[in-house]
């Protein structure tokens, strides 16, 4: 396959979780994929298994704060691509505890990663993406319908990132381009294992419900077929769906619910 003939694909938070995924899942289709992450370890990890299932892989590290470090990822994966029909912002992390607990410093490190962070991703990838007709994702979490106690931070990025998705899907309407609001719920993944600086801590015990987490990968096909169906908006997992409905219609009965069991902190999807 001639590499102007390959799907081309950059996913930010590539290295773990569900981007790792993704980005498997499109290597089995032969695709070109270029990860980034601030973590260079899990990003040469994730080209390397891209590679073994028959695609191209590509690390190209940046921190998503850092709007000159997107950049230049993009520019390399253009370079070494030559054009991009799949862009992913799904790199993000959760800060937790009580909204009285927390710091201007925490807000902003939240705000900065998950919000800021997928809007510049998304904003840098667009014009390779209207040459292509390309399809553009952004992943929120069911956490952007629906808000826990001890989740405040992270619930308002991923509302913030589903109005982000949702707006962005009006702007390019009629460009070629698509974009696509991907809800996860719980979906196996570090994430509950990242302390409130974005640290990773592989011992920390993952608090989220075994019974409803979904595998990386089955969560990755779910994602990758409503990106090729140019779907708006998307929840992935069973449980995320009822609690995505519940959020939108049924606010009321959602904090009736969740008060009844004494303002116990919530878990991260």
């Amino acid at each position: 396959m001639s590499e102007g003939s390959r799907e081309a694909v950059w996913i930010t938070g590539g290295g773990s979780g569900i981007g790792r995924a993704i980005a498997l899942e499109y290597a089995a289709r032969g695709a070109a994929v270029a990860v980034s992450g601030r973590r260079l370890a899990p990003l040469e990890e994730t080209a390397a298994a891209v590679e073994a299932a028959g695609g191209r892989g590509l690390v190209a590290p940046c921190d998503v704060t850092d709007e000159g470090a997107q950049r230049a990822a993009l520019g390399a994966v253009l370079e070494a691509f030559g054009h991009l029909d799949v862009a992913i912002a799904n790199a993000g992390f959760g800060v937790s505890g009580p909204i009285e607990q927390l710091g201007a410093a925490d807000w902003r490190r939240q705000l900065d990663v998950n919000v800021v962070g997928a809007a510049v991703t998304a904003a840098l990838a667009l014009p390779a993406l209207r040459r292509t007709g390309g399809r553009l994702g952004l992943v929120g979490s069911v956490a952007g319908f629906i808000a826990t106690p001890g989740t405040g931070a992270y619930s308002a990025s991923k509302f913030a990132v589903r109005g982000l998705a949702l707006t962005l899907a009006q702007e390019v309407h009629g460009s070629g381009v698509s974009v696509t609001g991907l809800h996860p719920g719980f979906v196996e993944s570090d994430i509950a294992r990242v302390d409130n600086r974005g640290v990773l801590h592989p011992e920390r015990r993952d608090p989220r419900p075994a019974w409803l987490m979904w595998p990386a990968d089955r969560a990755a096909r779910a994602c990758v077929r409503a990106l090729d169906a140019r779907r708006v908006e998307y929840v992935v997992t069973g449980h995320g769906k009822l609690g995505a409905f519940l959020g939108r219609h049924f606010p009321g009965l959602v904090h009736l619910a969740l008060t009844s069991f004494g303002g116990r902190s919530g878990t991260r999807g």
